[in-house]
């Protein structure tokens, strides 16, 4: 027995992050920002229109069934009084610096996990509970006092990032939660699988298939049948996790996915290169997401005839959206210089494991859906049965070819 699983030790009792999330934050921005709406139902959507979401609501709003996702047509039937805000980002962020500089006058901040979650690395006596707690009412009464009193936040410590993130979740809101290592598993087994970032409809379905349907069945698996059970790495990333365990970034993180393509004779010019740059950034996409990873970095290059080669970079939070990626392919290929082009490429980087994804109130359920959906049919039918228009004209270019760094899988093809 280890000391952290021995109750007896001090280690057992000592918890290393704190896990700072934003209760409701771009509808409690719009309370802060309007003292009118504030003890109101409102719900902060993208377009004001009733075929679009709602991305944030009101705890006021949600006292009536809405929630993030909730159509805003169904959520007038809910709430015929719930107020919708056009969201601006410009405003988020800028409360969003102001609570990073109140969490940093209060504790150094390890990283912005999303604009509305912070995870901080305790030290020393910062680590015994009574020390975090008192800490973590700092911040509370710091964000409310220098920020906004609309503003609240829910705080979970644990032995890891992953751990305190989901007990930052586990009351709300203004909560404070505790897991020790000595907590461990028992105070994990009233969640519901859903409830473990990185555990998604899909990979809910795919555990069930398993006749995986509790947190309790689940912690039981060994680490082989955990890996198993995910089909990849993460699934024994995340049987270490759930036991308090910390991992290495390098472990925890793969540094890159990406296809290259050398562009036959015919198409060696800006257009051509530009349809065989598409159907990469499909694939890739595809791969991203089988891998169980989310990117935050895209990188494109071009090749040259001689030496000479392009770069061009763009960032955006974390995502496996196809369209995303092509939209920041399309803003950057303008900025292509001439020349006699020979090969293209794709890298996509900063990646994230399932496990330690942090969803955005901005992100779209819908095409999240459509996608796995593309995704699945794909896997049955086969590549290409169906895709994004956008790739279209490409998708019988770039065939797969040897990579030499690694065994592509058959359906990459």
């Amino acid at each position: 027995m280890n000391s952290a699983s021995d109750p007896s030790s001090l280690s057992a009792h000592l918890v290393r992050w704190l896990y700072l999330d934003m209760n409701s934050y771009f509808a409690s921005v719009e309370q802060e920002m309007n003292p009118h709406l504030r003890g109101k139902p409102i719900a902060v959507v993208p377009l004001l229109t009733d075929t679009t979401c709602c991305i944030a609501v009101s705890y006021e709003g949600k006292a009536f069934g809405i929630k993030t996702g909730t159509m805003v047509a169904d959520a007038k039937k809910l709430c015929p009084k719930m107020q919708f805000i056009e969201g601006d980002h410009t405003n988020y962020i800028r409360y969003h610096q102001k609570i990073i500089e109140v969490v940093e006058s209060c504790i150094p901040i390890d990283s912005v996990r999303s604009i509305d979650e912070i995870a901080c690395r305790l030290t020393g006596s910062q680590q015994e509970v009574a020390v975090a707690e008192k800490l973590a009412t700092q911040i509370k009464k710091k964000i409310q006092s220098d920020v906004g009193s609309s503003l609240r936040c829910s705080i979970g410590v644990a032995p890891n990032r992953y751990l305190a993130k989901i007990a930052a979740d586990m009351k709300k809101p203004d909560g404070f939660t505790v897991l020790r290592p000595c907590d461990l598993p028992g105070a994990l087994y009233p969640l519901k699988l859903r409830d473990l970032p990185g555990v998604g409809a899909q990979m809910e379905a795919r555990l069930s298939s398993q006749w995986i349907f509790t947190m309790e069945k689940l912690i039981s698996l060994s680490v082989e049948k955990m890996r198993e059970a995910w089909g990849s790495v993460v699934g024994e990333e995340m049987w270490h996790l759930l036991r308090g365990e910390e991992l290495p970034e390098e472990v925890s993180q793969q540094k890159t996915i990406g296809h290259s393509h050398v562009l036959p004779p015919e198409m060696r010019n800006e257009e051509g290169a530009f349809r065989v740059l598409k159907k990469l950034v499909s694939k890739t996409a595809i791969r991203l997401r089988k891998e169980g990873f989310w990117a935050t970095n895209l990188m494109i290059y071009v090749r040259f005839r001689g030496q000479d080669s392009w770069k061009a970079r763009s960032k955006f939070t974390e995502t496996q959206d196809t369209l995303v990626f092509m939209q920041a392919v399309r803003e950057l290929w303008p900025e292509l210089p001439p020349g006699s082009i020979f090969a293209v490429g794709i890298v996509l980087s900063g990646l994230v494991t399932d496990a330690n994804h942090t969803p955005t109130l901005f992100d779209n359920p819908k095409r999240e859906k459509l996608t796995q959906t593309l995704d699945r049919i794909n896997e049955v039918f086969g590549k290409e049965a169906v895709h994004f228009g956008a790739i279209h004209e490409s998708s019988d270019l770039a065939p797969l070819r040897i990579a030499f760094t690694r065994i592509p899988d058959e359906d990459e093809a």
